[in-house]
């Protein structure tokens, strides 16, 4: 899914968050057998730990992305339905589900309804005026169909909300470096990494970008153009000794 770059593909579990006890316990267990690929006993073990946190968001956000993941796998359009169901459960109980809303948007990308994932996002933008996420989603979408000037301006409202966040600076740049703003690239991805140094993939952008362009430490002058060569002596006229 070419979406996976921005938006983050189901299956980023929450490791129950909000459960207590046992139901915590449930939920964990049902992560692991989830990251063993055993979908059917995950479920049965996020249902488990709903049943005695009955509401609890991240349950039904873990439930979602299990059928999301079994859906993409298996070709199963109702697992795709029942995905879309738990997000919504989750998102009515937190709107603020970050994984969720990011998850949700996904499966609407790939149900080809991207209107919908659109007005989704924007709701969600909407109902969180501090968050730069959504923003950065939104850019997300506007890249993919081709609308570059709407990316790059979600990005810079995701940069008026939270000026230091390193998603929105690298995906700025890389807007930026397929522009051929060398220099805007590199500064944006420079500071993304300030801000983060843990991010290889921009270390190399960088690298990559300053080798290209010459470095002014090393850098030598041209050399100095020659004077011009003066014309020959033209011959005295007839009549007149040379001197």
């Amino acid at each position: 899914m070419r979406l996976s770059g921005w938006l983050l593909v189901a299956g980023w579990l929450a490791v129950g968050t909000g459960c207590g006890g046992t139901a915590r316990s449930q939920n964990a267990e049902g992560v692991k057998l989830y990251q063993q690929g055993n979908y059917l006993g995950a479920v049965n073990q996020f249902q488990q730990a709903l049943a005695k946190q009955p509401g609890n968001a991240d349950c039904f956000y873990n439930l979602g992305a299990t059928y999301h993941q079994q859906a993409k796998l298996f070709s199963r359009p109702a697992d795709m339905a029942t995905a879309e169901q738990y997000y919504h459960l989750c998102l009515a109980r937190n709107p603020n589900h970050e994984a969720c809303q990011r998850a949700l948007a996904v499966l609407l990308v790939e149900e080809n309804r991207q209107a919908d994932a659109v007005a989704q996002l924007q709701t969600w933008a909407r109902s969180q005026p501090g968050n730069p996420n959504p923003h950065i989603e939104l850019a997300r979408l506007a890249q993919e169909h081709g609308d570059v000037r709407e990316a790059e301006n979600q990005l810079v409202d995701a940069l008026a909300v939270d000026p230091n966040n390193p998603r929105a600076l690298v995906a700025l740049a890389s807007l930026r470096e397929q522009a051929g703003d060398q220099t805007q690239a590199l500064a944006n991805y420079s500071r993304a990494l300030a801000i983060d140094p843990a991010q290889p993939m921009v270390a190399a952008r960088v690298a990559t970008i300053q080798g290209a362009a010459p470095d002014p430490r090393t850098a030598t002058l041209p050399p100095p153009t020659p004077p011009p060569v003066p014309p020959a002596a033209m011959p005295a006229p007839p009549g007149f000794p040379a001197r």
